[in-house]
């Protein structure tokens, strides 16, 4: 096994086999069946082309090929810095053919970002693009070698200057590979928090298939289906869940979006005939406001939502706009994902995140003394099971904060369960305000505001206050509506609104900024880090 990769006990290694999760065929494997069941099929569309499933695999295999020549083989760790095009998957698969391992850089990561994951993952080849979107990635690379001295080589898509290019790469002829064992780490995801540098997930080709599956079959994406990635694909929900390795792994279409903008995916959306996507709730309300004036006909779509809480009146507002099937969703990179039905009652879409894909999902919640509390308390989330790691790569100190010694994981989520077994999301541990001697959800508070007619999105943050602990500030973005006709907010506003929705006095914010829009992570959630260090720039604009 990778040194730094923590395994699942034997004992329950063999289980999960016997179960039928673990198949024991690696990604590459997988694809390799759809080549042969769809070899003249269209697998991947991107801005500039489309190409089938013997050419994709034709495309992987030489890249492959241009790996192995400049000495890049099994385990080593490559960081791919690739944006929605074709060339990340080719990447990807090649990567996978050789038992190496891509670190899933994302699009927005700069210099600080890769030099980390650089040197954490002790990578040996970094590949990105000339430019995009303005930067010049050749630049970026000549930095992290300079601070890593791991990374030997460096591989450029387009104009590659003094590095090598990937279409040289591509040249290459293809050989004969061994096999890679399916129960070696895959890939390396990045966690998605909110503050401190991101930590390497490790996933194995195992465990990843049996999630790619899973959701699969949760959100009916078979062979006729077309994903679209809206997101960047290297976020694990656009790339696995079922995202656009489901696509390949099934013998459905992938359709790589260069943006998410309403003007850039509808026209996509009609075209290419996609059936199914996922959005972070914010996205899904912009997607929602632009269809009032920009027709797209989303009838027969699947939308997952998920990455942050998606409020009641969230809900209704995009299944009524888009008038599309809605799948609330709550997942993490570490593993655990649960989900609302397609057949499930509104109210239970409207107000849990659903069940655990996979029946041997273990979770439970706890009280801070890791004590399991009963249905209807909310406490932390934990679990484990047969797609949730055991632990991050190479951190073993944290490891055994982010882990209990029996292998559960502890998500950080503050949730609880319903009588019949739903999980409902109530926000995280680390986003609780204390405001007058009480504790106050960021995420409760933010879900009422969000009922508001002219408030569109909108993140509640805690600043820290001598007489009361913390203030409750609201940060909210209007609606098109709302800004086209001037309309002002005011925090009295807001503070009977919510108060008049039955909410504790206690729980009423004490300041209100309106903004443009909410700041965000590369991975898409609300960065409040950057909200409470702008606030007093953002209060007087």
């Amino acid at each position: 096994m990778l040194d730094g990769f923590v395994p699942w006990p034997p004992d329950v290694a063999e289980r999960y086999r016997q179960a039928g999760y673990w198949r024991g065929f690696s990604l590459r494997q997988l694809f390799d069946d759809s080549v042969r069941r769809h070899p003249d099929k269209v697998a991947a569309v991107d801005v500039t082309r489309r190409v089938t499933y013997a050419e994709l695999a034709d495309e992987a295999d030489r890249i492959a090929a241009g790996l192995l020549d400049l000495g890049i083989g099994s385990r080593d760790r490559l960081v791919l810095h690739l944006p929605n095009v074709n060339e990340f998957l080719s990447v990807l698969l090649a990567v996978f053919s050789i038992g190496a391992i891509p670190v899933l850089a994302l699009p927005g990561h700069r210099r600080d970002e890769i030099t980390h994951l650089a040197r954490a993952a002790n990578a040996v080849a970094y590949l990105g693009p000339d430019r995009f979107q303005g930067f010049d990635h050749r630049e970026l690379a000549r930095e992290v070698r300079a601070e890593v001295p791991s990374v030997r080589h460096v591989v450029i898509a387009g104009d590659s200057a003094e590095f090598t290019s990937l279409a040289e790469l591509a040249s290459a002829e293809p050989r004969q590979l061994p096999p890679v064992d399916a129960a070696e780490v895959a890939l390396l995801l990045l966690s998605g928090g909110t503050t401190g540098v991101p930590k390497l997930i490790p996933r194995t080709h195992d465990d990843y298939a049996y999630n790619i599956f899973a959701c699969a079959e949760v959100t009916g994406f078979g062979a006729d289906s077309v994903y679209l990635a809206a997101n960047p694909v290297p976020h694990n929900a656009a790339l696995g869940c079922p995202g656009v390795l489901g696509a390949l792994l099934v013998g459905g279409k992938a359709v790589l979006a260069a943006n998410p903008s309403p003007d850039h995916v509808f026209p996509l959306i009609a075209r290419e005939g996609v059936t199914h996507t996922a959005l972070v709730p914010a996205l899904a309300l912009l997607w929602t406001e632009a269809a009032q004036t920009m027709p797209v006909d989303m009838s027969g779509m699947t939308l997952q939502v998920g990455s942050s809480k998606f409020s009641p009146a969230a809900v209704e507002r995009v299944r009524s706009g888009l008038r599309c099937r809605i799948m609330n969703v709550y997942g993490i990179g570490e593993g655990l994902i649960t989900h609302t039905r397609l057949d499930d009652p509104l109210e239970v879409v409207y107000t849990t995140e659903g069940t655990p894909i996979c029946p041997d999902d273990e979770v439970k919640i706890v009280d801070p003394e890791d004590r399991e509390l009963p249905a209807g308390v909310t406490g932390e989330l934990l679990t484990r099971g047969p797609y949730t790691i055991r632990g991050y790569f190479a951190a073993p100190e944290h490891n055994r904060r982010a882990f209990t010694t029996d292998g559960f994981y502890r998500t950080g989520d503050l949730a609880k369960l319903t009588e019949d077994g739903r999980i409902v999301i109530e926000g995280r541990l680390k986003d609780i305000i204390h405001h007058v001697g009480e504790k106050v959800s960021a995420e409760e508070v933010e879900g009422h505001v969000l009922t508001y007619p002219s408030v569109r999105d909108a993140a509640v943050v805690g600043i820290p206050d001598d007489a009361i602990d913390e203030r409750i500030c609201v940060f909210v973005v209007l609606t098109a509506e709302a800004e086209a006709a001037a309309m002002t907010l005011s925090l009295r506003t807001i503070r009977e609104h919510i108060r008049d929705r039955g909410l504790a006095p206690y729980k009423l914010p004490d300041e209100l900024v309106v903004v443009p829009e909410l700041p965000r992570t590369p991975v898409g959630k609300i960065d409040k880090s950057a909200l409470r260090a702008g606030r007093r720039e953002l209060q007087h604009r």
